[in-house]
C-alpha cells in the first residue's frame, strides 16, 4: 500500500515566481500541493502543511513581503500555525513571515547591494524539527540561493536568545555566507519550531540534473512530518 499524500498547498503572490516550482519538488517527493491564490480567506480543508514560496511579491514594493502580509490568505496561515500548523517560508516566503511577525528578525538588501544566484554550502545546526528529521546535525548542504535582499537581521540580544533555544536551524557554512546574514544565519524557526523560514531554495535542489538533491532533505522532511500530522488527525 501506498503511503498517504498529504496536503501542502503552496500560496501565490502577484510576483511569485517559484510556487511551481516549489508545487513539483512537493508533487515529487510525494505530497498533494494545490497552489492556492493569495486572495482565498481559508485554506484548504485537508491542509497538513503550507508552503509559502520564493518570488517577488508585489514586486518587493515598500519592503520584500510588506504587502503580501496582508493578504487574506495570511490572516489563515497565522491561525494555522497558532494551532501548531507546520509553516514553511522559502526566501520570499521567509521574508513575508518575517514581515507577520511569525518568525524572528528582518531581511534586509544584501550587503553587496547587488542580487545573489548562486549554489550555497548550508550547516545543520539541528535536525529534530520537523524541517530537517531527513538530516545529520553538522551535515552541509548544497542549495541555491537567488535574492537581493536576504541578509537576516536582529540584534545582539535576540542573536544570542535564539541561538539559546535553538532556533537558528541553518547557518552558511565559513565563508559561504552570499549576503551578510548576521551571524551566518540562513534558516530560522519561531519558539514553538513548527514555523521555519530559509533564504535558500530547497525547491531548486531535489533533481540531479540540477546538481544537487539536498533540497530534497528539507522538503522531504517536511513531507514526513506533515505525513505524520495526517496520520494523527484520522
Amino acid at each position: 500500500m501506498s503511503e498517504p499524500r498529504p496536503v501542502i498547498p503552496v500560496v501565490v503572490w502577484p510576483g511569485s515566481n517559484d510556487d511551481r516550482d516549489a508545487q513539483r519538488a512537493l508533487e515529487h517527493l510525494g505530497a498533494t500541493a494545490p497552489r492556492v491564490w493569495h486572495t482565498e480567506e481559508m485554506l484548504p480543508r485537508e491542509t497538513a502543511a503550507v508552503v509559502l514560496p520564493g518570488g517577488f511579491s508585489y514586486g518587493d514594493y515598500l519592503r520584500c513581503g510588506a504587502i503580501a502580509r496582508f493578504s487574506p490568505i495570511v490572516r489563515a496561515v497565522e491561525a494555522f500555525a497558532a494551532d501548531g500548523g507546520l509553516v514553511l517560508g522559502i526566501c520570499n516566503g521567509f521574508q513575508i513571515l518575517t514581515e507577520a511577525g511569525l518568525l524572528p528578525g528582518a531581511l534586509r538588501p544584501n550587503a553587496s547591494l547587488s542580487f545573489v544566484c548562486r549554489d550555497v554550502t548550508l550547516r545543520v545546526e539541528r535536525t529534530d524539527t520537523p524541517f530537517t528529521t531527513r538530516c545529520r546535525t553538522g551535515q552541509e548542504l548544497t542549495i541555491p540561493v537567488k535574492h537581493g535582499d536576504g541578509c537576516w537581521f536582529a540584534d545582539d540580544a535576540l542573536v544570542a536568545a535564539l541561538e539559546s533555544s535553538g532556533q537558528l536551524v541553518l547557518r552558511y557554512t565559513a565563508g559561504d555566507n552570499p549576503n551578510g546574514a548576521v551571524a551566518d544565519v540562513a534558516g530560522v524557526s519561531n519558539a514553538d519550531g513548527n514555523v521555519f523560514g530559509l533564504m535558500p531554495h530547497p525547491e531548486h535542489a531535489v533533481d540531479p540534473l540540477l546538481g544537487s538533491v539536498d533540497g530534497a532533505s528539507i522538503l522531504g522532511s517536511l513531507v514526513d512530518a506533515a505525513r505524520l500530522s495526517l496520520a494523527a488527525s484520522v
